[in-house]
């Protein structure tokens, strides 16, 4: 896939990446932290079959891309904006705000203010219409880091309530584990609780 990727890099005046796997590596970058040989023969009957990479990364990691369109699953009005920008040769028009200013707009409950969750609201981009937090579940950041999210200040403020660092570190590997500040935040917690 990194040779196909660099490929279509050459043969593309404009490249978009689409969804979580594409531009963060999705959620099979939760190998990026094990045996990824172990998870083969434990899911596989016939892992010798099976031919895989040892780690799941972005694909801005190999080439320049010049827009990511986030989510797990992606909004489709988003990806009719992106579109539409393409074709009127314009920048597309996405949220880039947190969550959080989503929740806000629906009237919805802080899930960390009211239960103490681990919600990576504040951290993630919107685009979702905070699904999750109105069915009383913390987001998971299934669109990816907000501009300038602030992750360090997101684990200390929730490390400071009834959140360990485990449950810390699985928040932040998620969709969109292999994400830099979301994979910086979890390997500093990880580091710092050995």
């Amino acid at each position: 896939d990194a040779k196909r990727i660099r490929d279509i890099r050459r043969q593309t005046k404009t490249l978009v990446t689409i969804g979580a796997c594409a531009t963060a590596g999705g959620i099979q970058a939760l190998r990026n932290w094990s045996d990824h040989e172990e998870f083969i023969a434990s899911v596989y009957a016939h892992p010798e079959y099976i031919e895989t990479l040892s780690t799941s990364t972005p694909i801005a990691d190999h080439v320049a891309v010049d827009f990511e369109l986030r989510g797990c699953p992606i909004d489709r009005h988003q990806l009719l904006e992106v579109l539409a920008a393409l074709i009127a040769d314009r920048s597309p028009r996405t949220p880039r705000h947190s969550v959080c200013i989503e929740c806000k707009r629906r009237g919805t409950v802080c899930l960390v203010v009211t239960q103490g969750l681990p919600c990576l609201g504040p951290v993630t981009q919107a685009g979702c219409g905070a699904i999750c937090p109105v069915y009383d579940r913390p987001c998971y950041g299934c669109f990816g880091p907000a501009a300038q999210a602030n992750c360090p200040a997101l684990s200390t403020h929730h490390l400071a309530g009834k959140t360990t660092e485990t449950q810390m570190i699985h928040a932040l590997r998620n969709m969109n584990a292999a994400a830099n500040v979301f994979q910086i935040e979890s390997d500093r917690l990880e580091s710092e609780s050995t």
